[in-house]
């Protein structure tokens, strides 16, 4: 009997197929166990499929190598994290190329209100250092997630400052559960599962191995609302995180930095190219963030729409509370019919005041 979790283990281990299409096969089929007993008909009948793929594929063989994998988690502490499932951090389901299967270890929640990560070398100055303590201390109270990649340098200081202020903090590794790299933070990392934890997609027994990292960085970017690069060099991890998260159509900030140091130089060219906010402190990124007091700021936004439809008004009552909602879930707060619905929120967008994201979510357009 196969499980669920060795079946999301073992859409993973399939060849020949990448994640945006395995997300949109999957968007078309009825279950996991549908797809993985289909037979060749069937499948041909799913969107993204031919037969020469159908052919590749071999779905017997992935849920046997699966199965030591779905034991070995269910015997853990760790948790596993589907992408349509609820407990899924939901930013990354608006990246064409997000995972589809995470693991983790803590306690955390990844759908707060606000998510930053924050980059930067692992030569990490005394400037820089200034900039991470001024910077995490502003999120203090704020409820604010704050993400990075557990390296050396800026990462980890970023994850010791979030535990030394309680404020929770997620490392996305390179590699498996079953081991830490690198092996001097194990104490940082243990400390931030009380409010926050280390977070993956790769499975236990997978190394530190340097192709990884670029994907690790993706997930770095795309879980967040924006993404603050401190120092770096012209190359390297935080030009690459910057980059995704420009792809992702995240914000984008980076601090100015002397221009005779090496470290400075990455972030200058951020900003030269229009690829990055300048910032100088938190004063600057809460507001060009909009996060000054949001709430007190959405209640007048939604005041101003005097000239919208009672359908239209109902619709964005429902986020008031909320920074983000499917249409399913608009649908049953609403009790409004599906074809009014739909029209309904067209014109939101078009109105400028909504947009839309893959997955059918929709968010207030700041």
């Amino acid at each position: 009997m196969n499980t669920d979790l060795q079946q999301q283990i073992a859409l993973s281990l399939l060849p020949n197929i990448g994640r945006k299409r395995m997300r949109t096969i999957l968007n078309h089929t009825e279950s996991l166990d549908h797809f993985f007993k289909a037979n060749k008909k069937d499948l041909l009948d799913i969107a993204g499929f031919g037969e020469i793929l159908i052919r590749k594929m071999n779905r017997d063989l992935a849920l046997k190598l699966a199965e030591p994998f779905a034991e070995y988690f269910l015997k853990s502490s760790f948790q596993t994290h589907f992408f349509q499932n609820e407990n899924f951090p939901k930013r990354l389901n608006e990246c064409i190329d997000g995972p589809l299967l995470l693991f983790s270890s803590g306690e955390m929640d990844f759908n707060v209100s606000k998510v930053v990560s924050i980059v930067g070398t692992r030569n990490a100055s005394d400037y820089g250092k200034q900039i991470c303590e001024e910077l995490i201390q502003s999120f203090i109270g704020k409820n604010i997630l704050v993400v990075s990649g557990l390296a050396y340098g800026i990462d980890i200081f970023v994850h010791q400052l979030c535990v030394k202020y309680n404020i929770q903090t997620i490392g996305v590794l390179g590699h498996g559960l079953d081991r830490l790299y690198p092996s001097l933070h194990a104490q940082t990392a243990k400390e931030m599962k009380k409010n926050g934890g280390l977070l993956t997609e790769f499975l236990p027994g997978t190394n530190p191995d340097r192709e990884n990292f670029p994907m690790r960085n993706r997930i770095v970017a795309g879980m967040c609302d924006a993404t603050i690069v401190v120092e770096s060099g012209i190359k390297g991890g935080s030009l690459i995180t910057a980059e995704l998260s420009n792809d992702y159509n995240r914000d984008v900030f980076a601090f100015p930095g002397d221009i005779t140091k090496e470290f400075s130089k990455g972030c200058n060219f951020l900003i030269q190219k229009d690829k990055a906010h300048l910032i100088t402190g938190s004063k600057d990124f809460f507001k060009l963030m909009n996060w000054e007091d949001s709430t007190a700021k959405k209640t007048i936004q939604f005041d101003l729409f005097s000239d919208l439809s009672n359908d239209e008004k109902l619709i964005l009552s429902k986020f008031k509370s909320k920074s983000e909602n499917s249409f399913d879930e608009i649908l049953n707060l609403t009790n409004l019919p599906f074809s009014k619905l739909s029209s309904s929120l067209l014109n939101l967008e078009f109105s400028g005041i909504l947009k839309s994201f893959p997955g059918k979510i929709y968010k207030i357009n700041h």
